[in-house]
Parts: structure tokens; sequence; C-alpha cells
């Protein structure tokens, strides 16, 4: 199956600039069309809806800058590279602070320039590409960052993720690695009142200490070793849109601070500078860190926790809606064929229990690796427990428990005592059965919201509502506790005891 095309405009008066640019970089996945003065470049953007654009700044015609103003009114969302032969032009940085990607000075350094591209191809992918589907729709083409899944858990994200998205406050996403925070975001921005401006991802943890708070804020020439130029931070850069910064909780002590100071009222300096900048950027966070706990040991400021604490979405990890497996392996198993040139058909019973039975420490992005491996090692059209990697072949207990062959013992500890007017009592195995005769479809599901609904009360009656304790007790963290109580739709009575009571008692 052929791989998704790219599609590169660059804008130069110069032929041997153009040929040069369009036979180097032009590939099976990227398509390179050029244009000699801004009025044509204007006239491809608005017909063939380019990923990405590389400017010059002299043109016969009109100005780069205001030919890249014009882009701007086009598609503000659109990554335009400016290139340039006059190291000091102010044209250059002028672009930069209304939103240009980046500047590169000519004679072009080749390896430089692709770097740039494929980050500038990859901004474009996060905005324009949906992250989150309705319901009723169907991709129309399968990609590896889309959010699936539809337990009851999932559903609270999805529903977090409307109540961010439809007002203009700062977000903080909490999950362990691999959950998809960054999905989370990009959808929060797509149905978001900035879905027309940029979007900006960065990874904290990614960057040196020493280099991101320049990346963030920018710098003036001399401010650092190597600081050969003035730079435009990111703020300055997506001023209007929204920042995406991932694994916040590894940012430094100093760069802390002047985030806190730009969530208070806007403002920052570039490194080297005493001149105040004033941005208009809206910010989504994420971590997989113990914010908390952080704070508690002195490596995360109170105050700014505090700032970024506005709106909390808490993503559950996969051990927690394992129900979610089978769809997520069959939209992978769908990526992975077009990307291997595969036709694999379906997964057996026997290898979807042992996906479903594992505990997955690095969660979706760890099913990920292991379904593309099932692929690779694959040699028929049905993939086998042999293609799995050989840690996943082992049959665990938890392979017993999702096959509803619980032994009686465990079937009691799960079902708990008699409730109201439902079958919670049941034995497991015996509630299965009594699904099947019925003629009822999503068993699994049911089974499990029901396990749910016994687990919480009991626990839950046994703490006197402390959910601080029966998160505890549960091994789940409060925000999830929360989710399946509202998913259970539990009705839990206001105790006299508070969340910061350990005891329970």
């Amino acid at each position: 199956m052929e791989a998704t095309v790219s599609r590169l405009l660059v804008v130069d008066d110069e032929p041997n600039v153009l040929f040069s640019l369009q036979e180097s970089l032009k590939s099976d996945t990227l398509e390179v069309f050029t244009a000699r003065t801004a009025k044509e470049g204007i006239e491809h953007v608005q017909r063939q809806k380019p990923d990405a654009v590389i400017l010059d700044v002299r043109l016969p015609d009109m100005s780069g800058l205001d030919a890249f103003d014009r882009i701007r009114q086009i598609d503000a969302r659109l990554p335009v590279i400016i290139i340039t032969a006059f190291a000091a032009t102010e044209t250059a940085i002028q672009a930069m602070k209304r939103g240009a990607f980046e500047y590169l000075l000519k004679p072009l350094d080749l390896g430089t320039l692709r770097t740039v591209l494929a980050k500038a191809l990859e901004q474009n992918r996060l905005t324009h590409v949906r992250a989150l589907l309705a319901d009723e729709e169907e991709p129309d083409d399968v990609a590896v960052d889309r959010i699936i899944g539809r337990s009851p858990a999932m559903q609270e994200v999805y529903k977090e993720i409307g109540r961010a998205a439809s007002q203009d406050v700062t977000v903080l996403i909490l999950g362990e690695s691999g959950t998809g925070k960054e999905l989370v975001a990009r959808a929060i921005y797509q149905h978001g009142l900035r879905s027309e401006r940029p979007f900006l991802a960065i990874n904290c943890a990614a960057i040196p200490e020493t280099l991101l708070e320049a990346e963030l804020f920018g710098h003036e020439r001399g401010a650092f070793t190597g600081a050969d130029r003035r730079r435009i931070g990111k703020f300055e850069q997506a001023d209007g849109g929204t920042i995406f910064l991932d694994e916040i909780g590894d940012m430094s002590p100093a760069t802390q601070a002047k985030m806190l100071r730009i969530l208070q009222d806007g403002r920052f300096e570039r490194l080297g500078s005493s001149n105040t900048i004033q941005a208009n950027v809206r910010l989504i966070a994420a971590t997989n860190r113990d914010l908390v706990s952080m704070i508690a040991d002195e490596r995360f400021r109170q105050d700014l926790f505090y700032r970024l604490n506005v709106f909390t979405i808490a993503l559950p990890p996969l051990r927690e809606r394992r129900v979610d497996i089978p769809s997520m392996a069959e939209h992978l198993v769908k990526l992975f064929n077009r990307e291997l040139g595969k036709q694999v058909r379906t997964i057996s019973p026997e290898t979807m229990r042992l996906l479903e039975s594992k505990e997955w420490p690095g969660n979706v992005r760890e099913l990920q690796a292991t379904i593309k491996y099932a692929m690779v090692h694959a040699t028929g059209d049905i993939l086998t427990p042999d293609c799995l990697p050989a840690a996943h072949r082992v049959n665990t207990a938890a392979t017993v428990a999702f096959s509803g062959t619980e032994t009686e013992s465990e079937a009691e500890s799960e079902t708990g005592t008699e409730t109201e007017a439902d079958t919670d009592s049941h034995d497991i195995a015996q509630l299965v059965r009594d699904l099947i005769q019925s003629g009822n479809n999503e068993i699994y599901q049911k089974v499990i919201s029901m396990v749910d609904r016994v687990v919480l009360k009991e626990v839950l009656n046994y703490v006197r509502g402390n959910q601080f304790r029966a998160s505890e007790l549960l091994g789940i963290s409060r925000n999830t506790l929360r989710s399946k109580i509202r998913a259970a739709k539990l009705a839990i009575e206001k105790q006299v005891w508070s969340e910061s009571d350990h005891s329970g008692q």
C-alpha cells in the first residue's frame, strides 16, 4: 500500500535554488513544487494546499513578509520556513515574530534544512490530522495517532476533553508514559477556540536543561556561547495559538519561575534582554510525574502547580481499560498493514486473550510496539501467539480471569454481596452464561462494569467513603476512582471523614 505523501511548496526567484531544492528534497513521501513569484506562490497555497512552505525573503513582485502575511490569512497553521541571504535582515525576524516556523540563512545546509522541514511537516500533521473522531465517523486514512476506546474510563476522558476545549483555560494532563497525553492535548486544541491558530508541541524532557529556556522564550545575540543571532522563542512564535508542554515535571527551577510569570500575566523576556514581551498563548501541560510529591521535595513550585492545575484530565493506564485492547489492536493491524505492506486480516482469539491479560507498563505505546513486532514476524494472514514477543506468550493468571474461567473462590471474591435489583451478586461464570442465554451483546463490558460496581461499593463502604483510602486499597489514582464512581453511577454518601484522613476507619 502507498505511504502518505506530503506536499512542499518552495517560493524563490532563483532558478538554481528551486532546481536544487526540488531535486534534493523530493522523495517517495514528499512532493515538491515551486513558484518564482509571491503571487504564484500564494495561488499555489490556495489551490494545492501544501503541508509546508519554504519562502525566500526577497521576491520580484512582493516582499517575503507581505507574502507571508497573505499565506497566514489563507491558513494560519501552515508552517512557513523563511530563507534569506541576509544574516541581519529584520524582515526574517519580523516574520518569526508573526509566526513563521523557522528562518535559515543561504547558502542552505541541506542537513539542517531536512531536519527543520521534518519538524515543520510534523507540526502540520499535529494541527490538521484529527486525534479524536466522532463515533459515527470513519477515518479517511489509518493513522497511529488516534484516540481509540469506548470503555467507561475513556468516555469520561472524552467528556473532559469537551469541557476543556470549550473554555480557554490552562489544562494539566496527568498519566503514565504511553497513555496518549499528546493526543488528548491535540484533541483539546482541535476542538477548542484557537483551532485556527498554531499549535506547537515541546517535550521538556527531550531538550537539555540549558537550552529549554531559550527554546521557549528566545534569546538575543550573545546571550550565551553559540548564540550568534537573535532567536524567537516558542511563546512569541505561537502568539494567539496553543503550546503543549509535555513532561513539564522535568523543567528546571529557573524555567519554572518564568513559566509562572507567563501564566500570571502573559509576560516574559528573551534571554539576554530586559525588554518585556507580551504573548497571548493557551497552555496545555502534561506529566507522568507525581507533582504533589515533587512539591513536597521542593523540586516543583507549588505556585506554578496551582496555575497549571486549573483544569485536570487524568488518563487511565491501559490495564484499567482492557476492554479497549481489541479495538486498538485491530486499528494497529490496519495501520501496520499499510506501513509494512502486509495483508493480515485478523488476530486469533488466543492471541487477543494474551494481549488482554498483559499488564502493559508501557501502556498504548507498548501495545503499538508489540503489534508491530507481531506483524513483522507474521507469515500468514492471522496474528497467532507465536508472532508475539516471547514474554507475551506466557499464559498468566490474568488470562484465566479474562477468559471467564475463574475458580469458585475467585468469583466469590470479585462479585461481593447481593445488591438492589441488579445482578452484581452473581457468580462471574454464571453471570456470563446468563448474558449469553439472554442474547446480550458486549458481554465483556457488561461483566466488567458489574464487577467494578461491586468492588467499588465494598471498598468504599469499608473505608466509609474516604476516597483517598479507597484509591490506596484499589491501587488506582483518585482521579481514576472518581471516573469509575461516575461510570458506575454510585451515590456515595457524604461522611464526616475527610480525604485527608488516611485511616479510613
